[in-house]
């Protein structure tokens, strides 16, 4: 196996224990509700303080993966994730609201900058196969969802505690990511003498990189609703306990991650832009079907579909970000950054709506949010980086628009 080949299924490998991390507690976001004794309001207040440590650390994240490189990026943040799950653990344990905060605070700086790094890896790896492999890296990502909503559920039927469950994931993570990026592809000693990349502070004023932002806080609103909200919508509007609600977040990330599976092969056919406007669609109708439904199998089925039109946003928006090689890392940042902002404004807005509505209702965000998306997919429309001779002869890349959907 080729040394690229080997870096595949390390990247691969990283993106499904940062899904197994996250899912291991969204899953049971009904016991946290339970648990702290909280209001639909004061959930999606509690679980700003995860965004805002997503908030504080992608900024950064561009510029430490520029200077250390996604492997030692990635190995510090994973110790910032596992701590942060110990310590939400510890606050659950001892009922203490204000310990779970800041316990998803440093969870949410750790998983947003490993996100970055291991996008930016993922991106390189594509560029040198030559094939569309962002889709099935974050179908890796929801492959990690799907066991660690597995993993929720079983914990919730077998009465085994929340604190207990995140402490053992929080030890799979350490354990298992420095095995991973060892095979992550070599960092590339930057010569002195060449001419210096582009800073964040750049991308932060391109047009399309802004707009590629966009569209990735449009799906990741839909997908952040889901997972947020989809259990509680569930025990909440159709009466199902928290196992079944659990498993019904499993048929959401199930869902995503056959999206991904097989998202690549219909992106190469239809194009990014065209992907991104069908499954803008998707969302909206899953959206639907779950709020209205008349019965629980509906909202499930339902749930599935909302999946499949999640399920490509988030991948596509990354690689488009990372079109040119040389700017990857800023611009991976910066839509990351925007995209982001989906987990500090969604739940708080959707649970302040749920207080006056009810959960079932105030998730109709997530299909004007896939609407939204579907409206703005022209931005990631490809970019051909060509290369093309100086006039000191040397040879220099630079981004022309691409044909796309």
């Amino acid at each position: 196996m080729s040394t690229t080949e080997r870096a595949k299924v390390a990247v691969a490998t990283v993106f499904v224990l940062n899904g197994l991390a996250f899912a291991s507690w969204v899953s049971r976001v009904p016991a946290i509700r339970d648990g702290l004794d909280l209001t639909p309001g004061q959930v999606g207040l509690l679980l700003l303080c995860l965004s805002a440590g997503t908030v504080v650390a992608l900024p950064l994240s561009g510029a430490v993966v520029s200077r250390i490189g996604p492997a030692r990026t990635i190995l510090l943040t994973c110790l910032l994730a596992a701590g942060g799950l110990s310590v939400m653990a510890a606050g659950l344990a001892a009922t203490a609201i204000p310990v779970v905060g800041v316990g998803m605070l440093v969870y949410g700086m750790g998983t947003s900058a490993w996100d970055v790094a291991m996008n930016v890896e993922g991106a390189d790896v594509e560029r040198q196969l030559d094939r569309t492999l962002m889709p099935r890296f974050h179908a890796g990502f929801s492959a990690g969802t799907v066991m660690g909503a597995l993993l929720g559920a079983g914990c919730a039927h077998f009465d085994i505690g929340l604190p207990a469950q995140l402490v053992g994931t929080a030890v799979v993570v350490l354990a298992a990511v420095p095995v991973a990026v060892r095979s992550f592809t070599p960092v590339e000693i930057e010569d002195p003498d060449a001419e210096r990349s582009p800073s964040v502070l750049t991308a932060w004023r391109e047009p399309r990189t802004l707009m590629i932002g966009l569209v990735v806080l449009a799906f990741a609103l839909c997908e952040g609703i889901a997972n947020d909200w989809v259990a509680l919508a569930l025990v909440d509007g159709y009466d199902a306990g928290e196992s079944l609600a659990a498993a019904g977040f499993a048929v959401f990330v199930t869902a995503m991650t056959l999206g991904r599976i097989f998202g690549g092969a219909v992106v190469e056919r239809l194009g990014r832009v065209a992907t991104l406007r069908i499954t803008g669609v998707l969302v909206a109708l899953g959206v639907a079907g779950v709020v209205w439904s008349p019965g629980l199998p509906g909202a499930l089925a339902a749930a599935a579909l909302w999946g499949v039109g999640a399920s490509l946003g988030f991948p596509l928006g990354m690689s488009a970000a990372a079109d040119d090689e040389r700017r990857s890392a800023g611009r991976v940042a910066v839509v990351s950054s925007i995209g982001y902002t989906a987990f500090l404004g969604g739940p708080p807005l959707v649970g302040l709506l749920a207080d006056s509505l009810g959960v079932r209702r105030a998730i109709v965000v997530a299909a004007i949010a896939g609407l939204a998306g579907a409206l703005v997919a022209r931005a990631t429309a490809p970019q051909r980086v060509a290369t093309v001779p100086s006039s000191r002869g040397d040879d220099h890349a630079h981004a022309v628009p691409g044909r796309d959907g």
